[in-house]
């Protein structure tokens, strides 16, 4: 029992304990490889990196069902909140399109002249002179620009 404790121990420790690893040329021109530094021979100090340990070497644990599940509701609700967002974008462009055309065919009935006239509120019809169709006009005119303009 104390000899596996040992073992085992001397294994863990095995990392710790590397010593250093030099590459130099001998006369010969051969890569030659040591633990030691040669005497009178240029040589490089090599640095090894030690091998990982078990958490370090251990894979990431996988998802489970039910994070898996949780992932593809979060990414359906994402992808509801698109399209609902690009909808109602959609309708107000669509409406926004309905204002202009609106203000552009109000501001023709203006341009074209011809005798216009008006409701008041008693409901009475009255027919406009210069001076108000004028008026009107400018007012149409400042509604197609605010109704159409582009964002």
């Amino acid at each position: 029992m104390k000899r596996i404790v040992l073992a085992v121990a001397a294994l863990c420790l095995a990392p710790v304990a590397m010593a250093q690893l030099y590459k130099y040329v001998d006369k010969d021109g051969k890569t030659v490889y040591s633990d030691q530094p040669p005497a009178n021979v240029d040589s490089k100090q090599l640095r090894l990196q030690s091998a990982p340990s078990a958490a370090e070497a251990a894979p990431a644990p996988a998802k489970t069902a039910v994070q898996k599940d949780k992932d593809l509701d979060k990414g359906r609700k994402e992808l509801a909140e698109k399209a609902k967002k690009s909808d109602e974008e959609a309708k107000r462009a669509q409406a926004n399109e309905q204002r202009c055309s609106d203000a552009k065919s109000n501001l023709q009935v203006y341009e074209q002249g011809g005798r216009l006239s008006k409701r008041t509120e008693s409901g009475e019809r009255v027919f406009l002179d210069e001076k108000d169709i004028a008026t009107e006009k400018e007012k149409a005119r400042a509604l197609v620009a605010e109704a159409c303009k582009k964002a």
